[in-house]
């Protein structure tokens, strides 16, 4: 079972180890066999939350002990608002990559102690192995920096996108990106207007709506976080 999860771990895919308290018994649930198992609900709703914890069950009281990735938060652009995100973002365990081949943006005195990757995404972005864990945000407001991005976004599951601009802005995106070979179901992915609408106008207030956003779309049902 340990080697079992250390592959599961090693590839970044969620997995849940179920003890019985009474007799030591275990069992490895991994992310894809969720669905499928009789403890689905309460399996579910703990990798959501990301922590371990006691359940009963069946006149049973089983430990749940989640092994989840860390996630991670890729921002393409090295804007204002991103400056605010980035230590938000680790301040809630994210590990943080700036990418944005402006180099008079991406510098280490306006980003210190974040990885900057100061290129082009086509170039910058596969190494990063963006995976399901990853939550990714568009910022420069540039298309042949943010359109290219938001495309590899899609190819990789991220399980939240989102990109800065408004309603109008957003519209003339979509067609560009369909254009591109983009799906209708790709470009509805996308959280645009980006973040929750509570009136934020400063960088550092915006980046409290994404922030607040992506927490949702990974700790909340699918449902509640539509």
């Amino acid at each position: 079972m340990l080697r079992e999860l250390n592959v599961e771990r090693a590839a970044r895919r969620p997995a849940i180890v179920v003890t019985d308290v009474t007799d030591g018994e275990q069992r490895l649930v991994k992310a894809a066999d969720i669905a499928a198992d009789p403890l689905r609900a309460e399996l579910a709703k703990q990798l959501r939350m990301g922590k371990s914890g006691m359940i009963e069950a069946g006149g049973k009281k089983l430990f749940l002990n989640v092994h989840a990735p860390t996630a991670k938060l890729v921002m393409v652009g090295a804007v204002h608002i991103s400056q605010a995100l980035a230590p938000l973002a680790r301040s809630l365990d994210y590990d943080v990559t700036v990418v944005d081949p402006r180099t008079a943006f991406a510098s280490p005195e306006r980003f210190p102690d974040v990885p900057l990757v100061a290129q082009w995404p086509d170039v910058a972005l596969p190494p990063l192995n963006i995976d399901h864990y990853t939550a990714f945000v568009a910022l420069t407001h540039d298309p042949k920096i943010d359109d290219p991005a938001l495309l590899h976004a899609f190819q990789r599951d991220c399980f939240y996108i989102g990109a800065l601009g408004s309603k109008k802005t957003h519209a003339r995106r979509a067609e560009r990106l369909k254009a591109q070979g983009a799906k209708e179901s790709d470009v509805a992915r996308i959280h645009a207007p980006i973040g929750l609408p509570i009136g934020a106008v400063s960088p550092s207030e915006i980046a409290v709506a994404i922030m607040a956003e992506i927490t949702a779309q990974l700790r909340l049902p699918k449902e509640a976080a539509a």
